[in-house]
């Protein structure tokens, strides 16, 4: 089944269950990949340019949730909270901390990293191995571990 129709198929329970956060973020979802379609001229998306704009849009609502903890905006905490919970079901199964370590390992030791200065080197060859599956930010903070 494709993200869309399992979309689709959330969407109609949403609406009988009467769950109306769940129907805003999938609705946003549902175009969100719409318009990455429309962008891209395609009528259909590959499930990695799914998983690119269902990426995209969990790190929008991270990004905001960071902001409102911030400027102390509870009311909009527990909202943006919920609307990240309901992303994450559609995403794919996250690594663990060890896994995504693992992974950084292998991936300097193929690309010769030795320094910091290698950090772009393995960061492109290290993201499209976990992307989705692992948050950027602790991607970014392991390889950096590694090569320090």
């Amino acid at each position: 089944m494709s993200l869309l129709e399992r979309l689709n198929n959330d969407m109609k329970q949403a609406m009988k269950n009467k769950e109306k956060d769940k129907l805003s973020v999938i609705r946003m979802l549902k175009a969100a990949l719409q318009n990455e379609g429309i962008k891209l001229g395609k009528p259909e998306l590959t499930e990695n340019e799914e998983l690119t704009v269902l990426s995209r849009e969990l790190k929008q609502r991270k990004d905001s949730l960071q902001e409102f903890q911030n400027a102390g905006r509870e009311d909009l905490v527990e909202k943006i909270r919920t609307e990240i919970k309901y992303v994450e079901v559609y995403m794919p199964e996250q690594l663990s901390e060890e896994e995504v370590s693992k992974i950084v390992k292998e991936t300097i030791q193929q690309v010769g990293a030795t320094s910091k200065a290698d950090m772009g080197k393995v960061m492109g060859a290290l993201m499209p191995k976990v992307k989705g599956k692992a948050d950027g930010s602790l991607v970014n903070k392991l390889v950096q571990q590694h090569l320090s």
